[in-house]
């Protein structure tokens, strides 16, 4: 596998920037994007009554802190040594949590497409995906997961689809990439109670690529009659959401179609690498209840 060294500040390359770490020995990663800093937390104060995998919390930059444990996520054993650990200070989904770790490895420059899928018996676990670096197997971490399995409401509420306006929208052909069962089970139920019946899902960016160019292959400048809108993810094995978008935006014929980057990774900091590969909206991934209006706003549906 190829290691390119530098900074990656380009949107859409295929690329991806992980942080190699080990938690009891095992090697994992997480995106440098989703990365604030990394630092030792000495002053963790802890909390009554909170869940096993939370040590505590701290003041970092004037924020109050949430410090995760992984060694008890990952290995359901405390560690006695937090605030001597190294902590990875992480913004996603609008929060901002601390990871306690072990060792750091160094950052590391992949293509998304060398990235594996977990097979299927291991798709509901923890893992987003493996890769396999100088024949070392790391897996890539589901933070999000492990920040929802401890406290539900810092992912998508349902309870954020009861006030969405449910009108006949049948006739919208929509199609979803997204490489979590869960995140596309969201998507369909809320979809479908606004009203929304013709959408096709797919579990990573190369799939929709490859059903989108089928599409322009077969109907050309009236690929409309086959789909109307297409809704992303960002981190996905094989093909990631930035560069999905900015294939899609570079094609002479598709470059019509309208697109929603649907992510936790949509933050401040981060929404001019969207914008840099044309994608035409973005929404956080726990604004459910404002996806279904931000649709009909770009599909002008009335």
């Amino acid at each position: 596998m190829e290691n390119k060294p530098g900074i990656l500040l380009e949107s859409g390359t295929g690329e991806v920037e992980i942080l190699h770490f080990t938690v009891a020995g095992v090697h994992y990663a997480i995106n440098v994007v989703k990365v604030k800093e990394l630092l030792q937390i000495e002053n963790i104060a802890k909390i009554p009554n909170s869940h096993p995998a939370v040590s505590g919390i701290s003041l970092i930059r004037g924020e109050m802190i949430s410090i995760v444990d992984l060694l008890y996520v990952l290995e359901n054993q405390k560690n006695p040594n937090v605030k001597t650990s190294m902590t990875l200070v992480c913004e996603f989904n609008k929060i901002k949590v601390g990871f306690a770790i072990e060792t750091v490895l160094g950052i590391n420059r992949i293509g998304w497409n060398a990235i594996m899928k977990p097979d299927d018996i291991t798709s509901n676990s923890l893992i987003i995906g493996n890769i396999n670096l100088n024949d070392q197997i790391i897996m890539l971490l589901d933070f999000e997961k492990i920040v929802m399995d401890i406290n539900p409401n810092t992912g998508i509420n349902m309870d954020r689809i009861k006030e969405i306006e449910v009108k006949d929208r049948s006739k919208i052909k929509v199609a979803l990439a997204d490489d979590s069962p869960m995140i596309r089970k969201v998507l369909l139920d809320t979809l479908t109670k606004a009203g929304f019946t013709n959408l096709k899902f797919f579990d990573d960016g190369m799939q929709a690529y490859e059903y989108l160019m089928m599409v322009a292959d077969k109907r050309g400048e009236n690929f409309t009659s086959d789909i109307d809108l297409l809704i992303t993810d960002i981190e996905m094995p094989q093909l990631d959401g930035h560069a999905l978008t900015r294939r899609i935006k570079e094609h002479k014929i598709l470059k019509k179609l309208p697109i929603i980057i649907f992510s936790s990774l949509i933050t401040n900091d981060l929404m001019h690498k969207g914008d840099a590969v044309g994608a035409d909206a973005q929404m956080s991934k726990p604004e459910i209840e404002n996806l279904v209006k931000l649709i009909d706003k770009i599909l002008k549906i009335k």
